[in-house]
Formats: C-alpha cells, sequence, structure tokens
C-alpha cells in the first residue's frame, strides 16, 4: 500500500499500464543488447577472417602461379587453409567489398558503449518491472480476497 500511496497509483488500471510500459521498455530494451551483442560478435568473426585473409593473401597468390602445386600446398598448408576459409566466410556473409580493420573497430567501439549504456538501463527497467508486477499481483491478490469475503457473506446465514 505504501508503493502505491508513494507513487500515485491508486487507481488499479493505472498500476496496470504501469506495469505493462515498464515490461515493454524491458523488454525493448533487451532486444536492444542482444542486436547489439549479436552485431559485435559478427564483427569480431568478420575482423578475424579479415586479417587472416590479409596475412594469408601474398601466399594464396603465389599457390595460384605455381598453379595449385601439390607440393606448394604441402609446405603452406595452414595459410592456404586460414585463406579459403576467409574467403568462404566473405561469400557466407555476403561481403562483396572488405570493410577496413579500421572501420569495423569504430562500429564496435559504438555498440560497445551502446550496449554498456542501455544495460545500465535494463538493469533499471528490471528492477521497476519486477517491483511493479510484485505490486500488481498483490493488489490483485487482495482484491480476489475481498470478492471472496464478499461471496461468503451473501451465502452464509446472517447470525
Amino acid at each position: 500500500m505504501n508503493y502505491l500511496m508513494e507513487h500515485r497509483l491508486t487507481d488499479y488500471n493505472d498500476l496496470s499500464e504501469k506495469a505493462s510500459a515498464a515490461t515493454d521498455r524491458f523488454h525493448a530494451l533487451s532486444s536492444q543488447i542482444k542486436t547489439c551483442e549479436k552485431r559485435i560478435a559478427e564483427i569480431v568473426v568478420l575482423r578475424t577472417h579479415i586479417q587472416n585473409y590479409i596475412k594469408t593473401r601474398d601466399t594464396y597468390t603465389d599457390y595460384r602461379k605455381a598453379g595449385y602445386s601439390a607440393k606448394f600446398r604441402v609446405n603452406h598448408e595452414s595459410e592456404i587453409l586460414l585463406h579459403q576459409a576467409a574467403k568462404r566466410a566473405f561469400d557466407e556473409l555476403g561481403v562483396k567489398k572488405l570493410p577496413t580493420v579500421m572501420i569495423l573497430n569504430s562500429e564496435y567501439s559504438v555498440l560497445l558503449s551502446e550496449k554498456k549504456a542501455a544495460y545500465v538501463e535494463y538493469r533499471q527497467a528490471k528492477n521497476e518491472m519486477r517491483e511493479l508486477l510484485a505490486v500488481k499481483s498483490n493488489v490483485q491478490h487482495l482484491l480476489r480476497a475481498k470478492e471472496t469475503d464478499r461471496e461468503r457473506r451473501r451465502i452464509e446465514p446472517h447470525r
């Protein structure tokens, strides 16, 4: 009851709307964080493949110039495999032009900042949502108890 009075929630519909809004805000922030995390993971993978591609490009060019020689492949197996894996990853991601590592690093920094800021709000929204849902549940319980008590009084004979 103190919470209801402190927050001026004297109407059940207002409480219900506020709980619903807090839940929606919590889910929106959760979705925003997950989107940032997904893109951050993509950037990490893409950055790794770009670095591997750049490091092994000369070796792969020499391999092609050697006519895809089996002897050359045996001597440079790990570099060739890294290069081919990077090319496959680019094809799977649909990357036509490779972004620079510097651009990826700046995007990574921006996303990480957004995620950290959203996470602070997320924790606050989570606490607010939990509190409102608990209060709403308690009010519902009290209202049901009142209705049950009224029904009992109607059914029981007066003494």
